[in-house]
């Protein structure tokens, strides 16, 4: 049963992952390297993104055209979550303007970016930026901008640039929300979670219904032109009719995008101690399967397109910066509990704001190194590949596979599903993405050449097979490092 963490972005993969060693080192006091004026969008950015792609170079080894900034800050943690954040209580929007929680985090992230080192001549300029939390409309937007400015600063930017940003509903009003968009954030991702006030007090959500239907009218109402609505299913006490309401008012909001993500247990949170997994309250992997199902079908049917295990988009509204992760893309991150992959290796940031203060220090001391060239495990690079590709409804591209990981690997890959593409849970695709017959692929097994010049892509169905994710993907594995 497909178990989808609430944001994915700080997922940990399978690929090799350094935790960077925290030296001893006292607690700096934060430095003011902010300026003093907000800069122009414009300001270093490039009209004419670098292509640096050749057929010879793998897309690990490119340097990142996206950040993930992490901004930790929440009015309080919801009961399901686990990430890394910083509760500031009764802080209300307002005031957050001089917390300074949020300056002096401010400043250490700032501190980051300024001393990673890109290791990339030349280097493209960002053509995604991400600002990820906990809830980042929290921070106000003169603080967003001197992290927008440090970014151009250091990287560059392109004009036409994906600027995202987390908003949750009751953290943002007009004003801000221009402002914002203002310093060039285009897009919004907004977390709804549930439409019945029930639900939303049971997970913790510091927002109740009323709000959210306030922030959508905000968005409406200041042109938002690319905005997406997070919702979260298998809740506690969830009932079917709750989520057909939610599904439905969704779809009267008319977002561009909407993230779909199957609640999960983590045992470090409140949820963790009050609930087990397909137990009561909680929906049972059946009733789940439904849910799912339910999301697939009904916003289909509103002209969603079901492009990723846990998103659907408009036409041309796919988020730019979430499909980095699935197509195994670099890109940097920043800032607490963040995780950046660059030449095919994930460097994680500690979690705790004291240790995350001490790596900053010692980036800026020459003691930590991103992206140095590195030894790759094939293995666990094919291995994140095919999981990342089955997330997609792309899928697998066979034979670039085929290309990096060998035809032995791609073949017994293909033959340990066809009880599933007879189940109807793996789909073959040609190099036209037509569905290879069940007698076609039957008379393809037997003729190894064959199968590898006549399959173009492998990708699970919508929705049994991207229910039945976790279980392929484990077979994959079991080919690939036996």
């Amino acid at each position: 049963m497909l178990k989808s963490t609430i944001a994915p972005m700080l997922l940990t993969l399978h690929s090799k992952t350094k935790s960077n060693t925290i030296l001893p080192l006292k607690t700096p006091v934060f430095c003011t390297l902010l300026p003093q004026s907000p800069p122009t969008v414009r300001r270093n950015a490039s009209t004419n993104p670098l292509t640096i792609e050749t057929p010879e170079t793998p897309s690990y080894k490119l340097p990142p055209a996206s950040a993930y900034i992490h901004l930790p800050f929440c009015r309080k943690r919801c009961h399901y979550c686990d990430f890394p954040i910083v509760a500031l209580g009764s802080t209300s929007p307002e005031t957050a303007d001089d917390d300074p929680r949020i300056l002096n985090y401010i400043n250490t992230l700032i501190r980051e970016i300024e001393a990673t080192k890109t290791h990339f001549d030349p280097h493209p300029p960002l053509q995604t930026v991400f600002f990820g939390g906990g809830t980042p409309s929290l921070v106000p937007p003169r603080l967003v901008a001197k992290v927008l400015d440090t970014l151009r600063s250091r990287f560059g930017i392109c004009l036409d640039a994906e600027i995202s940003m987390e908003m949750d509903p009751g953290t943002f009003d007009d004003r801000k929300l221009k402002d914002l968009m203002g310093l060039g954030v285009n897009r919004v991702s907004l977390g709804v979670q549930a439409f019945q006030e029930e639900l939303l007090k049971a997970c913790g959500r510091a927002h109740g219904v009323k709000e959210v239907h306030e922030a959508i009218e905000i968005i409406g109402s200041c042109g938002v032109g690319n905005w997406s609505m997070d919702l979260i299913s298998s809740l506690p006490n969830q009932t079917q009719e709750m989520w057909e309401e939610s599904l439905r008012l969704t779809v009267e909001a008319q977002p561009n995008h909407v993230s779909v993500y199957d609640l999960q247990i983590e045992k470090d949170t409140k949820f963790g101690s009050l609930y087990t997994p397909g137990e009561f309250p909680l929906p049972s992997d059946t009733q789940s399967a439904k849910f799912y199902r339910m999301a697939s079908r009904t916003l289909g049917e509103a002209n969603y397109n079901h492009y990723e295990v846990s998103s659907y988009s408009k036409s041309s509204f796919e988020c730019k910066h979430n499909y980095t992760y699935w197509i195994n893309k670099p890109f940097y991150a920043f800032g607490l509990g963040s995780a950046s992959y660059i030449n095919g290796t994930r460097y994680s940031r500690p979690k705790k704001l004291k240790d995350y203060t001490n790596y900053v220090k010692n980036l800026e001391d020459g003691l930590v190194d991103l992206g140095e060239e590195d030894d790759v495990d094939e293995g666990e690079m094919a291995m994140d590949i095919v999981m990342l590709s089955f997330r997609t409804s792309k899928g697998l591209e066979f034979k670039s596979f085929v290309e990096d990981f060998g035809s032995e690997v791609a073949v017994e890959l293909c033959k340990v599903y066809e009880p599933y593409m007879k189940s109807g849970h793996v789909l073959f695709l040609d190099d036209q993405r037509r569905e290879i017959t069940e007698d076609e692929f039957s008379s393809l097994v037997l003729d190894d050449e064959r199968l590898e010049n006549e399959i173009g892509f492998i990708r699970l169905s919508d929705p049994d097979g991207f229910l039945l994710s976790n279980e392929l993907i484990s077979l994959a594995f079991g080919v690939i490092d036996p």
